[in-house]
């Protein structure tokens, strides 16, 4: 295989010369520009004429693009804290307002523990009275390991909920927001819904189907390729790849990935909540899995057909070997489903030909997402698509693509 290594040019954008004195900046602030794009040329109460000069105040200019799209996003960019520790619940924030003020914040970090709403309240205590609550999905109104947020809202006396989207538990759906508004409060809903909606991708596929939400992740150089392999430094902490795992219950990988690495995939996160692994092993040779270091928490589940025989080293721990007359999607989803997981990533590594038989039946429904890593090769012998997604029976459209940059590399993100 010839491979040809491609440079990405480093390109440094300079902003013009602007006066500072024209925008009404302060010099010595660290970002040296106002957050609003917004420029007002009329002369206000407060604003000083500088030999002719208009000075434009920026927290003006703020406070004018602080309106209920601003405090939601604030609810999800709060609710990405706990990333990989809510599941099977979703990630939920909750941003408490008074007079153009916030007064409480809170996210609900884990399942079991209390909701965003409550830590909120609880940062904002008296002042939640008349206050307005942004929370980025709609309030839970059942008791289950924990009370009712809505309880909580209404005895806080808020004067006004506004919600990012209606929560598609059957439990919950809509009943929270009826509780609400038969106490008396204003309810508005749907606000940055596209936003609430993409931070709980896989938490609204389990609810609406009760199937995990499953991504396919593999790599391509720049002439459409596949690659076995990732790009340099997205294993690393902050690389797409470290941050990927984080966010998935359960990761899917070839036992030759194990077997060449002598390592287990782990997100380098801080804090991360480590997926299960899941490693295919259906050759008809045996399959030697190495003595691996598992974390305390940590469990493998190896799945072999019957005509494999997995070889374990002495005195592995936490490793359970499942075996299936015929390993497929949805077998491994089945299992997912069973015990209670939301989202499955499949890396597609190693021995490709161990996820073409996972990959043969039902792909077109059972694969939600793609996460495409394309690499700066020019590769002039691999193939033009990896072999096992050949299955998708059909010309399926990849929805809401878009694309990012991860230590030097293109990574595409896209929905079937």
């Amino acid at each position: 295989m010839q491979v040809q290594l491609l440079s990405l040019p480093s390109l440094i954008l300079s902003p013009p010369r602007v006066s500072t004195k024209l925008l009404g900046l302060n010099p010595h602030s660290k970002s040296g520009f106002c957050n609003s794009p917004k420029v007002m040329f009329k002369l206000p109460t407060g604003v000083r004429n500088h030999g002719g000069l208009v000075g434009v105040r920026c927290e003006v200019a703020q406070q004018e693009m602080r309106d209920d799209g601003f405090y939601m996003r604030r609810c999800v960019e709060l609710a990405r804290k706990a990333i990989g520790h809510t599941s099977p619940n979703p990630m939920v924030g909750c941003v408490i307002v008074k007079d153009g003020k916030v007064v409480g914040e809170g996210f609900h970090p884990k399942a079991g523990q209390p909701h965003a709403e409550v830590f909120a309240l609880r940062d904002a205590g008296e002042l939640a009275e008349n206050a307005t609550a942004y929370v980025s999905l709609e309030p839970c109104n059942h008791y289950g390991r924990t009370p009712p947020c809505t309880e909580a809202l209404i005895k806080a006396k808020v004067k006004k909920v506004v919600v990012g989207m209606v929560d598609p538990n059957p439990v919950v759906a809509s009943k929270g927001l009826d509780r609400l508004r038969d106490a008396g409060i204003d309810v508005i809903t749907g606000v940055e819904e596209k936003l609430c909606k993409r931070l709980n991708e896989a938490y609204i596929h389990h609810m609406l189907t009760g199937n995990p939400f499953v991504t396919v992740r593999y790599s391509i150089s720049v002439n459409g390729h596949f690659l076995d392999q990732l790009g340099k430094g997205v294993a690393e902490l902050g690389g797409y790849y470290s941050q990927l795992l984080q966010e998935y219950d359960a990761i899917i990988l070839s036992s030759a990935t194990v077997m060449e690495n002598n390592s287990l995939p782990a997100s380098q996160e801080a804090g991360a909540n480590q997926p299960l692994r899941i490693i295919i092993a259906s050759s008809s040779s045996p399959v030697h899995i190495p003595g691996l270091t598992m974390e305390p928490s940590g469990k493998l589940i190896i799945f072999a057909d019957n005509k494999t025989t997995v070889e374990l080293e002495s005195a592995q721990t936490g490793i359970e070997t499942v075996v299936l007359d015929q390993i497929n999607i949805n077998g491994i989803t089945e299992y997912c489903k069973s015990q209670g997981f939301c989202s499955v990533l499949l890396d597609l590594r190693g021995n490709i030909s161990d996820f073409e038989k996972v990959l043969q039946d039902g792909t077109d429904q059972k694969i939600q997402k793609l996460v495409i890593e394309v690499l700066p090769f020019w590769d002039q012998d691999g193939c033009d698509i990896p072999i096992a997604l050949n299955s998708l029976s059909k010309r399926v459209e990849v929805m809401n693509l878009q694309a990012k940059i991860s230590s030097q590399r293109v990574v595409l993100e896209g929905y079937l």
